[in-house]
């Protein structure tokens, strides 16, 4: 398991593309969650009692940072090869986009516009938060392994 990881990411494009989405989703994601503000100037605010909520952003950050890339080379092996490809970026996508679903000041502009539809939804996702991402979190995981049987399977890498 860790040797196809090693082999994927010993390539220096999926290494560079791992630490770019990486970063951009963790800052995203905090921005996004008001764990980040960059207005006056940049600063950063940690309250008491979301610490599991800022744990939980670095861990999909992570994920997503794992899975994209791994499925982006198993796409690249499997077109060269001409095979057919089974479903798995799909997860990657929920999965990162499920961890997104925070109300900052964004989600409540965009949200505001739809009435009273609009709250119901910012109610839901304000209660939810966490267990949400506690799912995305649980999809990432299971796209990771998924891409990691795929890529001994239909790419005949050997652990």
């Amino acid at each position: 398991m860790t040797s196809t990881v090693k082999f994927v990411f010993s390539n220096t494009k999926y290494f560079l593309m791992a630490i770019i989405i990486f970063i951009s989703m963790l800052f995203g994601l905090l921005i996004l969650s008001e764990y980040i503000f960059l207005e006056p100037y940049v600063v950063s605010h940690l309250p008491s009692g979301t610490e599991f909520g800022f744990v939980l952003i670095v861990i999909i950050s992570a994920l997503s940072a794992l899975v994209l890339p791994m499925n982006v080379f198993r796409i690249t092996i499997l077109k060269k090869s001409k095979q057919k490809m089974s479903g798995g970026i799909v997860g990657s996508v929920i999965g990162a986009a499920a961890g997104a679903c925070s109300c900052g000041p964004v989600g409540f502009a965009v949200i505001s516009t739809f009435g009273s539809v609009g709250a119901t939804a910012s109610a839901f996702l304000t209660n939810y938060e966490i267990p949400i991402r506690i799912v995305a979190i649980g999809i990432l995981v299971l796209t990771y392994f998924t891409t990691l049987k795929s890529l001994k399977i239909e790419c005949k890498l050997n652990s």
